[in-house]
């Protein structure tokens, strides 16, 4: 497991401002109109191409996480790489099993208990995606570490002498 530096803890923010707003706002707006999205499913499913094609491009995001941040030496950390293994592995599920897919969101649309219980889910996903959004975004911003950074330069009165007047 990488050691945690400022390149690692760079590259969580990174990723932190690009997930946290992008599952913050998704799945907000899924868990307030997730009854309405029936006809959405079916059109998803009406046509074979498109779960496949879905599923690839989920497929390639979640590599792409998994390969850029291999991090889990904090809990932000972990959450991003934890999501780029659930987006590879739900891509590759829709693109191997679509069926097992459309059955599992109409039993769920059409059961008011896992219709509640989805919700909760995923309004728990906002709030983390809230949560790295406030990673990526807020707090103090780290310098970027590179071999090419000038030293510090000294003050004006520590050039001439300190205090002195002259």
């Amino acid at each position: 497991m990488p050691e945690l530096t400022p390149e690692s803890v760079q590259r969580t923010r990174a990723f932190a401002r690009v997930i946290g707003p992008f599952v913050a706002l998704a799945t907000l707006i899924i868990a307030v109109r997730l009854p309405d999205l029936t006809g959405l499913l079916d059109d998803l499913f009406a046509n074979a191409v498109l779960p496949w094609v879905l599923g690839a491009m989920m497929l390639v995001a979640g590599l792409i996480i998994i390969a850029f941040h291999q991090y889990w030496r904090s809990a932000s950390a972990a959450l991003i790489s934890l999501f780029g293994w659930f987006v590879a592995l739900r891509g590759l599920a829709m693109m191997a099993f679509p069926t097992a897919i459309e059955t599992g969101a109409d039993a769920t649309i059409s059961s008011p208990g896992l219709l509640l219980g989805a919700r909760i889910f995923f309004g728990l996903l906002t709030v983390i995606g809230l949560w790295l959004t406030v990673v990526g975004w807020g707090g103090r911003q780290l310098k970027p570490v590179d071999n090419f950074s000038a030293p510090p330069r000294e003050s004006v009165s520590m050039r001439h002498g300190g205090n002195r007047r002259g």
